[in-house]
């Protein structure tokens, strides 16, 4: 195998699929990056056997030919080397990578050895752009949970119905909902649970004009971006049943600038840890909203901030982290806050223009 390709587009290239590699397998091959150089492309391809990852790039092919390099060896020499044109030749068990005038020898593995890409039978396929499906996905995937003993919540449940494509997520003290209408998707209705540092992952690739198409098999989700084909398997089990959490009215609902609100937040956090509790007293005669938030030994702190409400008053706390995790995610200028009561989940949701939700659940007021 001989081949030459500019430095920057093979970091750019490693960058991607490195993303699949295995970090803690016993098989040596699973930690390489599979490389295959025919016509004028080179392909990239990497798996940890959960997820695989396939990349194409542009390159000048001498000679074709397959081989295995280790992945994260490779990338650190591509990575240092000056952005000019690379050439990578193999020989017997050994590839030879020169650029300007650096030259590195490093042993291979049998390309035989690697486990071919998955050949998916796709079921389901949709369209969207990328960056609406990536701000969606960065909205939800931060409230995954990190605890691997419950799977189906290191998920995020996407759901696509009535023409509306929705992404789910809860850690069980939170829950994140956010969907967008794709009414000319020809799909047909679908649920699938896909692991929320996947969907991270590929929502960081970076950002063009182009649609991201998803495609569920039975057993696993294809994405393809760009000259990228991720393939990733479904998490599978129930996911709990969020609807039955979203009450259907409030007692109590305010309006409120989102900036404000999240430096409020961040200030009477000060006092303790970021999971402090932080407590909303919500007056409507007034229209404000008093934070407070109090450590024992060590003092306490309150600010006040206008608002436009209805309702009740009413008092109700909670996590500090959460909340500035949930109000970060909202992208319009005012946020809502609706409260049934002191003891039940609080909802912030985003101005009109968006279809944001965020559900967490009360502290206890001492």
């Amino acid at each position: 195998m001989k081949f030459s390709i500019n430095q920057s587009e093979l970091q750019n290239a490693l960058s991607v699929v490195l993303k699949g590699v295995a970090t803690r397998s016993t098989l040596p091959i699973l930690s390489g990056v599979y490389l295959d150089a025919q016509k004028d492309s080179l392909t990239l391809q990497t798996t940890d056997l959960e997820l695989s990852i396939q990349y194409s790039v542009a390159a000048l092919v001498e000679e074709e030919g397959k081989t295995v390099v280790p992945g994260k060896l490779f990338s650190e020499i591509i990575k240092n080397l000056p952005d000019a044109a690379v050439h990578v030749e193999t020989e017997e068990e050994t590839a030879l990578i020169t650029c300007d005038t650096s030259s590195f020898s490093i042993k291979t593995l049998n390309a035989e050895d690697f486990p071919g890409f998955p050949h998916v039978d796709v079921q389901q396929e949709m369209s969207i752009p990328f960056s609406q499906f990536s701000s969606m996905v960065k909205r939800v995937a931060r409230v995954v949970s990190k605890d691997e003993s419950r799977a189906i919540l290191t998920g995020v449940l996407i759901t696509f119905e009535d023409t509306y494509l929705k992404m789910v997520a809860t850690d069980s003290y939170r829950l994140a909902i956010t969907e967008v209408q794709l009414p000319d998707t020809p799909a047909e209705e679908f649920q699938a649970v896909i692991a929320g540092s996947f969907l991270q992952e590929i929502a960081t690739l970076p950002r063009s004009e182009e649609d991201i198409k998803i495609a569920l098999a039975e057993n696993q989700i294809v994405i393809t971006y760009q000259d990228t084909v991720f393939i990733n398997r479904r998490i599978e089990g129930n996911f709990p049943n969020y609807k039955q959490l979203l009450p259907d009215s409030y007692a109590t609902r305010v309006s409120m600038d989102k900036e404000r609100l999240i430096s409020a937040v961040k200030r009477t956090s000060l006092l303790g840890q970021s999971s402090s509790p932080v407590k909303f007293d919500i007056d409507t005669a007034s229209q404000t909203v008093l934070l407070s938030a109090a450590a024992q030994d060590i003092g306490s702190a309150q600010e006040t901030l206008s608002c436009a409400g209805e309702g009740e008053n009413v008092e109700i706390a909670f996590n500090c982290a959460y909340v500035i995790d949930g109000l970060s995610s909202i992208a319009t200028d005012n946020v809502f806050l609706e409260v049934q009561s002191s003891l039940k989940p609080g909802i912030f949701r985003a101005d009109q223009d968006e279809n944001f939700l965020y559900l967490v659940m009360p502290v206890r007021i001492s």
